[in-house]
C-alpha cells in the first residue's frame, strides 16, 4: 500500500510541476485509464469462467492468489515461481 500512495504522491507532485509550467500532461485522459482497468478486471473473467465449466469450485483464497495479482500488481510470495528479472 505505501508504493501506491508513494506514487500517487509522486504524481500529484509532477502534476502540480506542469501546471506551474503550464505543460498539458502526456498522461491518458481518465476515460483511457478507466478503459485499462475495464481490460484488467475483464482477463480475470476468462479463468473464473474456464473453473466453473470444469466443475472446479471459486474460493476467496483462489481469487486472492489467481486474479489479484495481475490486476493490483501485486509481487508473487514465492519468489522461486517467479521468472527472472
Amino acid at each position: 500500500m505505501k508504493t501506491y500512495l508513494l506514487s500517487l504522491a509522486v504524481g500529484v507532485l509532477v502534476g502540480l510541476i506542469y501546471g506551474l509550467l503550464n505543460v498539458r500532461s502526456p498522461a491518458p485522459p481518465v476515460i483511457a485509464l478507466i478503459g485499462l482497468l475495464g481490460i484488467l478486471l475483464g482477463e480475470q473473467i476468462a479463468p473464473v469462467a474456464k473453473r466453473l465449466l470444469g466443475g472446479q469450485p471459486v474460493s476467496v483464497s483462489w481469487i486472492k492468489t489467481q486474479c489479484s495479482e495481475p490486476v493490483l500488481g501485486l509481487k508473487p510470495s514465492d519468489d522461486s515461481t517467479s521468472p527472472p528479472v
